[in-house]
């Protein structure tokens, strides 16, 4: 796993169309039992190296009913974005992860973490490349549907803080799928 992380971090791959430059993030460890795939760092995360270090990372923290210390031990939770560098800014925000990165290293990251038992999918990226054709035509009906790829995979909305009145409009997350999600965490950790 370490060589494997060191070619990871020294990847330029897609350098030419990053606007800040390659700096993967990733937090990953042979031990991991749950992994989080998000979709890409945001501006914060690639000055920082840390992920989900900004209010996206609180607030899937608080759905977790984890803190800092243990959603950062890399023996409980992996952290690998589907596209591992800050990919740049679009019209409406960030862009898409870059489409590079899950072919050339999920695979070979996934092969060095035989202890995991559970895979968060965070948004529609991550779903999109895990579940392919089994995923719903819709995040909001894959999010619903989240028992249908269970045990192995759990298919979340984004927890940013612009998903706020996607979460208003759909209470049902909050009331069923953040307590199921609680139960299954606390029950590997």
């Amino acid at each position: 796993m370490r060589d494997l992380l060191s070619q990871i971090r020294s990847c330029t791959l897609c350098a030419s169309h990053l606007p800040l430059g390659p700096k993967p993030v990733i937090r990953v460890s042979s031990a991991s039992k749950i992994l989080v795939v998000g979709q890409a760092p945001g501006t914060k995360v690639h000055a920082s190296g840390i992920p989900w270090d900004d209010l996206s990372g609180k607030e899937l923290r608080r759905w977790l009913d984890v803190g800092a210390d243990t959603f950062y031990d890399t023996d409980y939770f992996g952290i690998m974005p589907m596209g591992l560098c800050y990919p740049g800014r679009g019209k409406s925000g960030d862009l898409p992860p870059r489409i590079e990165c899950a072919p050339t290293w999920h695979a070979q990251v996934l092969n060095e973490m035989p202890q995991i038992e559970l895979v968060l999918l965070i948004g529609q990226y991550a779903q999109k490349y895990y579940l392919g054709k089994e995923k719903e035509p819709t995040l909001t009906a894959t999010v619903r549907k989240y028992e249908a790829f269970l045990p192995r995979f759990f298919p979340l909305v984004h927890p940013s803080p612009r998903n706020k009145i996607w979460q208003k409009k759909n209470p049902w997350f909050e009331e069923v799928v953040v307590p199921e999600l609680r139960n299954r965490v606390h029950a590997i950790l």
